[in-house]
């Protein structure tokens, strides 16, 4: 090689499993050349295949000269490492597999297994929901390759069989008395299974216009839950023709115990201002498993926004019913609190009324869980709004109310911001959808707030009351109102019975 003009010094470089050397000596990764000499005249440069002990077979590489402001000028190198100590090679150490569904097997992948200079046979061992096999046809969890063949190139076909629903890993492991074993990590993915059902589809609420503002009708709902893992529902609003109701108003979805003839809120959300919510591709989302006993077979569900006028939504409801394998077979719910049909048949704030706080819970004997399931969003602009914020109760001042169990406060529910400008559904301008209320958002589920007990309370009664932080109304501004719902849920590996709410 010779340089031009080169104005910085020259370096030659080998990429791994070569070297380099200027006087076929001293041999490197790297050399370099000042560049006076590598102007002056022609030099050679001694370039040689170095493998490491697992470079075994095919490789290649490339060398590289360089100089600041000269063109870098690379040439391909290429050698043939042979072992000479026992090794076994692979052909990739990572394998991942397409997504499998439960009991059912991937498209093989084939990963080639070398030895060299073995003796003696090779084990190859996978761990579960992954399998291989030889032929192609004939799969196992652990296989070998004789004496006889160990030192040639043998394709091991391997694939994925999840037993459950989810990310798998795994590994394989091929070994030999005399080798280092090698271990090939393995990935899959099997996908739940859903059993989707369409209940309420584009059903129009509104207020005149021979429009209602409730709607309920009963559906057929999926009737074996031994293998569902989850519940989800779905709760899309699209505009009529005529646009959206212009407010953000309280609305939500419930169900009817056939029991007892109640309707137990599933969802509750808040509608966008003048528009729906196409910006979430299934609408709202909600977790409902703890009401699977009742979501089941011939069901009775109820939906209900609180519009003013004729232009209101076209409401659509469904759900997904996801395989897997459940926390606990059975599960049963009771309302402890149900102040929510309306915004305004919530619980007055900040003044006397005779709406019932307390209650005494009992829990079946064979409980092994019990938590309790909240949803509460205030309402009005009344006063005194809080000092130096301008916020008025109980839309928009924030609190925290307790949860007493047997007198103590046990769980915290902070009414407070929840960032409404992030909020993905913000197309509800002029409405003033971007200012933070206390605990929810307009075109935005309102939370859902889970209490999990430490322990199961299996067999116990407790003492239970909603505590509202302390605020006193003036009464200049209007009413203010906290729409609550509150459920105690329990669950069991035994059929087990709804907890026992009584005053």
């Amino acid at each position: 090689m010779k340089g031009e003009n080169l104005n910085e010094n020259l370096k030659i470089k080998a990429s791994e499993n070569f070297e380099v050397s200027l006087d076929d000596l001293s041999f490197s990764a790297e050399v370099s050349l000042n560049k006076s000499s590598a102007n002056a005249a022609n030099k050679t440069v001694y370039v040689r295949f170095s493998p490491s002990e697992t470079a075994v077979g095919p490789r290649g590489g490339t060398l590289t000269l360089k100089s600041n402001g000269a063109v870098t000028k690379s040439l391909s190198l290429s050698g043939a490492g042979v072992s000479i100590a026992p090794i076994i090679t692979v052909s990739n150490t990572a394998l991942s597999f397409d997504d499998t569904a439960v009991a059912n097997a991937s498209n093989p992948v084939e990963l080639m297994v070398t030895g060299y200079n073995l003796v003696s046979d090779i084990n190859l061992t996978i761990t579960d929901d992954f399998e291989m096999s030889l032929d192609g046809t004939t799969y196992a969890n652990t296989l070998q390759i004789g004496t006889a063949t160990a030192n040639e190139a043998t394709i091991v076909y391997v694939r994925f069989t999840p037993s459950v629903t989810g990310n798998a890993t795994g590994t394989l492991i091929i070994s030999n008395t005399d080798a280092d074993a090698v271990v090939v990590s393995l990935s899959g993915n099997s996908p739940a299974v859903i059993h989707n059902y369409q209940t309420f589809n584009q059903q129009r609420l509104a207020m005149g216009g021979g429009y209602d503002q409730s709607n309920t009708q009963t559906f057929n709902l999926h009737n074996d839950l031994t293998a569902i893992e989850t519940v989800k529902m779905y709760v899309k609003l699209t505009c009529p023709t005529g646009g959206c109701d212009e407010w953000d108003v309280y609305a939500n979805v419930k169900v009817k115990d056939p029991a007892t003839g109640e309707l137990y809120e599933l969802g509750r959300y808040i509608t966008p201002y003048w528009n729906d919510n196409s910006q979430l591709e299934r609408g709202f989302e909600y977790d409902v498993t703890d009401f699977k006993s009742l979501l089941t077979g011939t069901t009775e569900l109820r939906i209900r926004t609180e519009c003013w006028n004729d232009k209101g939504y076209q409401v659509s409801v469904d759900f997904d019913y996801i395989e897997g394998t459940p926390d606990y077979p059975y599960y049963a719910v009771t309302p402890i609190l149900s102040y929510d049909d309306w915004s305004s048949s919530g619980v007055p704030y900040g003044v006397a009324h005779n709406f019932d706080l307390d209650k005494t819970v009992s829990i079946p004997a064979n409980a092994e869980s019990t938590h309790l399931r909240t949803i509460i969003s205030g309402w009005g602009h009344a006063t005194p709004e809080d000092t130096g914020t301008g916020r008025g109760c109980a839309e928009w001042c924030y609190r925290t109310h307790s949860v007493k169990i047997n007198g103590a406060n046990t769980f915290d529910h902070y009414m407070g911001p929840m960032n409404c400008a992030a909020n993905p559904v913000n197309n509800q301008s002029p409405g003033n959808w971007s200012a933070d209320r206390a605990g929810w958002c307009p075109g935005m589920e309102v939370p859902t707030r889970l209490d999990v007990f430490g322990t199961s309370l299996a067999g116990n009664t407790f003492a239970f009351e909603y505590d509202y932080e302390d605020w006193t109304n003036d009464g200049e501004n209007g009413n203010a109102y906290y729409a609550t719902s509150i459920f105690v849920v329990v669950k069991s590996n035994t059929p087990i019975n709804a907890p026992i709410v009584t005053n």
